[in-house]
């Protein structure tokens, strides 16, 4: 896999900078996108970010809505008009807005929680509550698989 994988704890600097971690960085180089794409998660008090993975699966979600439909505006006003593309500078770092903060609560600390075709951003608390209900779901969805069924 050459996806964001694994999850990186790291500290704003005092101009309110963060140090993407290296092997995040790694994947955005492949990926060959300049800058860090993030936008609110729709779902979480997180930030969702990432590269051309990231707007590749948008835009195939999008594909599938009629264009100039009032579904299709607000999905695009979601993923791209609220979005915000962040400058990385030469030693990995990123100034996170005001608005992204405040989303993800974030204010001295980050998680960087990789997702394979994207990573979240998150503030260190949020993200240990979401972390166990993750493993607490994922653990019961998992239970209930086909697989396991068939060796009952």
């Amino acid at each position: 896999m050459h996806g964001f994988v694994s999850h990186y704890t790291n500290r704003l600097d005092s101009k309110g900078r963060v140090s993407i971690p290296a092997a995040f960085r790694a994947v955005l180089t492949r990926d060959g996108f300049d800058g860090l794409y993030c936008f609110p998660s729709l779902s979480q008090s997180a930030v969702d970010a990432g590269g051309n993975g990231l707007l590749n699966e948008i835009q195939s979600r999008l594909d599938g809505i009629q264009p100039l439909s009032p579904e299709h505006d607000l999905v695009s006003t979601a993923l791209f008009g609220i979005s915000e593309i962040l400058k990385v500078d030469g030693e990995g770092r990123v100034t996170l807005s005001d608005t992204i903060k405040a989303h993800a609560g974030i204010t001295d600390q980050v998680v960087f929680a990789g997702l394979g075709y994207k990573f979240q951003i998150w503030e260190p608390g949020r993200f240990a509550e979401h972390r166990a209900e993750a493993m607490r779901r994922a653990l019961g969805m998992l239970s209930d698989t086909p697989a396991r069924e068939g060796r009952a």
